[in-house]
């Protein structure tokens, strides 16, 4: 059960090559839907405390990725694009017909995908501080793909601590980020480096634009530029907000919750 008395169901769904995802399922069936998805070295249980301070009404499907938290798979790729496949078996199964799809990080690549993939289902697509990171989110070359995987491959741990770094603003307190390098780096290999460098070779451009639906981006403010603003101010509803660091969703889940409850509404 949820904090606030709802049914919390523990779920599954089969896809090729032995890949069971496993998923949570909250809210009553019929009400609107959200799918959440996690970013990478994370799992669903990011969303947990979002999920208890969500209207009663909706119906929320909390999404492992493929060798991510509880789900598993023997596969041999890790596009955004399969990612993507993970979540739309996921909607598929609870015969979803229309749905907000939001993603933290590397998430955010994958609902983008998954709103590619499924026009006539999803309805809006929310980045929760993802998209905006130009060293990360636009189209690589080869040689900048390759340079910046080298230095997960070369040292894991301290690639880790550099994306933790990275999306940390100013006063973040140390052991908020050493518990975050520390839950990362433990993720499954060698799913977890093949999918940093999934992210690292997405074509964000060429996605945006065969994507249809609105795109919001909750973003923190100290973490944005205006140059990423600048690029991407026309095709992305860039929204800035203060609700701690890169990994808000699990530091403010209330505030987390309020931004998703009012996508689709206005």
């Amino acid at each position: 059960m949820t904090s606030d008395g709802r049914t919390r169901k523990n779920l599954e769904v089969q896809r090729s090559h032995h890949t069971t995802i496993r998923y949570t399922a909250s809210g009553p069936v019929g009400g609107p839907t959200l799918a959440l998805i996690h970013g990478w070295a994370c799992d669903r249980g990011d969303f947990d405390a979002v999920t208890d301070h969500l209207p009663g009404n909706y119906r929320v499907l909390a999404i492992d990725l493929a060798e991510h938290g509880e789900s598993r798979s023997t596969r041999e790729v890790w596009t955004m694009e399969e990612f993507a496949r993970d979540v739309a078996a996921v909607l598929e199964a609870e015969s979803v017909d229309t749905a907000v799809v939001a993603g933290h990080s590397l998430g955010g690549a994958v609902a983008v995908e998954v709103g590619r993939l499924l026009p006539d289902t999803v309805s809006h697509v929310v980045a929760l501080d993802a998209l905006h990171y130009l060293s990360l989110f636009p189209a690589m070359s080869e040689e900048q793909a390759k340079a910046m995987a080298h230095m997960f491959r070369e040292d894991f741990a301290a690639g880790v601590r550099g994306l933790v770094e990275g999306g940390s603003p100013a006063g973040t307190d140390a052991a908020v980020k050493d518990a975050y390098v520390e839950k990362m780096i433990a993720v499954r290999q060698p799913a977890g480096l093949r999918s940093i460098e999934g992210l690292l070779r997405w074509d964000m451009d060429a996605a945006l634009r065969e994507t249809k639906q609105p795109i919001i981006v909750f973003a923190i403010r100290d973490l944005v530029t205006r140059e990423a603003i600048d690029r991407y101010g026309d095709r992305l509803d860039i929204v800035l907000i203060d609700l701690g660091s890169h990994h808000f969703p699990v530091e403010a889940p209330e505030g987390t919750a309020k931004l998703l409850a009012g996508v689709g509404t206005a």
